[in-house]
């Protein structure tokens, strides 16, 4: 089932009359920028039954729109009023010109900080494996490897590490 799209200045107009914006995104990037009167609901929660009663009309939105949109049967099943999805996200609403409240001091959600790791490590193995000496190339082909099986098991050994850094441990909200 596929939802209506919305536009981020009708999702406004709605809001005003009473529909409630869901963010579906997780808490770690609701914490670094979320829309002010967004009601944060995980989409883990969303799907494991999560529901959204009393509103006249619900609006979902993520990050760009594209979890909304490949979600939307499952997110509609959460509600018994009308649903939309918010059409370009978050992103769309800034660029809208609508407020969002941001805090620089959260840190980058997990998966870019994998991938930023990740990217990194590779590009230091090949450049030290080019300049310095071949046997440097393990670390790109070990990072290789990771990212293969974290893909195929669903578990990622370097997000495991980089959860436990410091700037990932302290409290997300203040």
């Amino acid at each position: 089932m596929s939802l209506p799209v919305i536009s981020p200045n009708d999702a406004r107009r709605l809001m005003d009359q009473g529909a409630l914006l869901v963010d579906i995104r997780g808490e770690g990037e609701y914490a670094r920028e979320h829309i002010g009167e967004a009601r944060h609901i995980p989409m883990e929660q969303l799907l494991s039954g999560a529901g959204i009663e009393g509103a006249p009309a619900v609006i979902f939105h993520c990050r760009s729109g594209n979890r909304t949109r490949l979600n939307a049967g499952s997110l509609a099943a959460c509600t018994d009023c009308q649903a939309y999805v918010l059409e370009g996200g978050l992103n769309a609403w800034k660029k809208a010109g609508l407020p969002v409240i941001a805090d620089a001091k959260q840190p980058l959600e997990l998966q870019r900080q994998v991938q930023i790791a990740a990217g990194a490590m590779i590009l230091l193995g090949t450049l030290l494996g080019a300049g310095v000496a071949p046997g440097f190339y393990i670390i790109p082909g070990f990072i290789g490897c990771g990212l293969i099986f974290a893909g195929i098991s669903g578990f990622c050994g370097l997000a495991r590490v980089l959860m436990k850094m410091p700037w990932n441990r302290r409290a997300i909200r203040a």
